[in-house]
């Protein structure tokens, strides 16, 4: 018998994860965006990655229909925005500067708070329990030397250097 919801969700809870905002443009041009720790890299020949979307999101339509979207990796300076694209609002774009990527169809690039991007085109959907996957190449992207926002049981968290285990 498989564990229950909310202890599968403690258990993935229980360790740092990376805090992105994904972000694409509907069909009128419009953004969207929702703050999303299922990100992971799958291959570096070619650059793919995947993310994880609830079949419940209010950014799925746009993603299916755009087949294009950016992964914002948030710096510390991100938790408001974060806060702002895990909920229902109407106007999540009104608190943040962010530019239109070339790569990924106009998919916003938030510019203030994300320490790092990557610009995508989709490749794959995949559907898996109440979630869909999207397996995305990767076009562009860029880095930046800030700290990065993690999320841990409940609670947001600064990586505030990199130290190696065990020193």
């Amino acid at each position: 018998m498989p564990v229950s919801s909310e202890q599968f969700r403690e258990i993935f809870g229980s360790f740092p994860t990376a805090v992105a905002v994904i972000t694409t443009v509907d069909d009128q041009g419009e953004p969207r965006g929702f703050t999303c720790n299922a990100v992971c890299s799958v291959s570096a020949a070619p650059p793919l990655l995947l993310i994880g979307v609830d079949k419940q999101s209010q950014t799925l339509p746009a993603l299916l229909s755009t087949q294009a979207f950016v992964v914002n990796f948030l710096a510390a300076s991100g938790q408001e925005a974060s806060q702002v694209f895990a909920s229902k609002s109407q106007d999540k774009f009104a608190t943040v500067r962010w530019r239109p990527s070339d790569l990924a169809a106009g998919a916003p690039i938030l510019t203030d708070v994300a320490l790092a991007y990557a610009e995508c085109r989709t490749v794959q959907t995949v559907e898996a329990g109440d979630h869909w996957l999207f397996v995305a190449q990767v076009e562009g992207g860029r880095t930046d030397a800030r700290e990065p926002l993690l999320y841990c049981r409940g609670e947001y968290s600064i990586w505030s250097g990199l130290v190696p285990a065990g020193r």
